[in-house]
């Protein structure tokens, strides 16, 4: 076998007048060119105008001619060129593996009308062939450039895109309702205008070290879309079907290490500020250190408590007045009590067992709080201004309610 020649400076002459020849043919070459991308693949000339396409094509195969011939230290102009291109096709929408496939088209038109130039010359075909590895790093790296470009392109892209959309997200949550708003949140949300839907405001401590809660829950019939907070997330729930509350509110027990307040269900886009603010109240409801993820459709007494905190305050003074007197460590047993007593439905027993005492035990103190409230436990009016004034003074007292 004959040794391989080496690439001389009589062969970067030979490649300069091919390509200065070919440059009169770039015309004819960019008909071919698009021509056979048409054929390839009609997405072509669906995104883009043919007088477009073709102004671009002949421009950017007229810089590359020019630049395989060019001395070793000239600025890479084909390359400015490819990193142009691949942030505009990525805003025109042409899918990445069709921008990639038209630079390498063209550089297998622009090797093959080179060769063809050459005719039957020996020593210019020798010369070009020479030369075809430069020809070929110069397609790759037009290639390569452009398609980083494009990736570049698209993530900004998105990125602005998801801003729009949670900027929208976050105009229905804070209560604006126009037409045109909800219009584009639907059609860029992909979510219908009269839905079902509820919102979860949920509350931890940033000091933990947590995965983000919406990475952890999915469930049937449902779908999140969260915004991440100072202190905690707020998510949007989609209801499909009949999903109701409870199948939200199993779906979320257990998975949130802070507490977090549940919305009602409300129909249209239009209700999510209403929504978010039913939300904030119901975990308002929590007190301090829970854990819970409550719903305000089962807090409603506690929620006009802390929706009310003058009322609230009047409420404590006025019903557990003779309470606050007492030593707190006394003034916690009884409390305690009466909350054992009210959950238990009133079963004395039942409490008791709670509270690991004799039922008599409570039946003494249950009485006591009778004396100092004024307050008689078997009166109907008097039970309910007893419940909402041991919810206000635990949601209101300090170290009450987040």
């Amino acid at each position: 076998m004959g040794r391989r020649r080496r690439r001389t400076g009589d062969d970067w002459k030979v490649l300069a007048q091919a390509c200065t020849a070919l440059l009169e043919r770039v015309p004819e070459l960019v008909d071919e060119h698009l021509r056979e991308l048409h054929a390839y693949e009609p997405a072509y000339g669906r995104i883009l105008p043919y007088d477009q396409h073709w102004q671009e094509a002949r421009e950017a195969m007229r810089i590359g001619i020019e630049m395989i011939s060019a001395p070793r230290n000239s600025p890479r102009r084909d390359l400015e060129h490819a990193d142009e291109m691949g942030r505009r096709r990525a805003a025109q929408g042409m899918p990445l593996d069709l921008v990639v496939h038209a630079y390498r088209h063209a550089g297998h038109l622009v090797w093959d009308a080179l060769i063809e130039g050459a005719g039957a010359d020996a020593a210019q075909l020798a010369a070009l062939m020479q030369s075809a590895t430069i020809v070929w790093s110069a397609v790759d790296a037009q290639a390569d450039t452009a398609s980083e470009a494009y990736r570049a392109a698209e993530l900004e892209l998105r990125r602005r895109t998801d801003e729009q959309l949670q900027a929208l997200l976050d105009a229905l949550l804070q209560g604006r309702r126009s037409p045109e708003l909800v219009s584009r949140a639907a059609a860029g949300l992909d979510l219908p205008e009269q839905g079902r839907y509820a919102v979860v405001v949920l509350r931890y401590d940033r000091r933990e070290e947590r995965e983000p809660f919406h990475r952890q829950v999915r469930g049937e019939g449902v779908r999140f879309l969260w915004r991440m907070g100072a202190d905690g997330e707020l998510g949007v729930v989609a209801l499909a079907g009949d999903t109701g509350l409870d199948a939200l509110s199993e779906l979320l027990d257990g998975r949130c290490p802070g507490p977090g307040g549940i919305s009602p269900v409300v129909v249209g886009l239009t209700e999510l500020g209403r929504a978010r603010r039913l939300a904030e109240l119901a975990l308002r409801t929590c007190p301090s250190g829970s854990r819970e993820i409550v719903r305000l459709d089962r807090r409603l007494a506690g929620a006009l408590v802390v929706g009310q905190p003058e009322m609230a305050s009047l409420l404590v003074s006025d019903v557990l007045g003779g309470l606050l007197e007492l030593d707190p460590a006394d003034r916690a047993v009884l409390l305690e009590t009466l909350d054992a007593w009210l959950d238990c439905e009133g079963s004395a027993g039942r409490a008791a067992g709670r509270l690991y005492c004799h039922r008599n035990t409570v039946f003494n103190r249950l009485r006591r709080l009778e004396q100092l409230t004024s307050r008689s436990l078997s009166r109907p009016r008097d039970l309910t201004e007893m419940t909402l004034a041991l919810d206000a003074f635990r949601l209101t007292a300090p170290g009450g309610p987040v």
